[in-house]
């Protein structure tokens, strides 16, 4: 199947376009803050389970 960029750039875009008029600032506001927490949530288990794994080593 060979797709052209210019029809892979206009489906995109047309998404893009039809998705950001149902996009409102509480729901922005709300993945931002989830991202934050996921993000720190994450880092902070990946920094718990090398402790682990280096006291198990020794």
């Amino acid at each position: 199947m060979i797709t052209s960029n210019r029809t892979l750039m206009g489906t995109a875009g047309g998404t893009f376009l039809s998705v950001v008029p149902n996009l409102h600032s509480e729901d922005v506001l709300k993945t931002v803050l989830l991202a934050a927490v996921g993000a720190i949530v994450s880092f902070g288990i990946s920094m718990v389970l090398k402790f682990i794994i280096k006291k198990y080593q020794k």
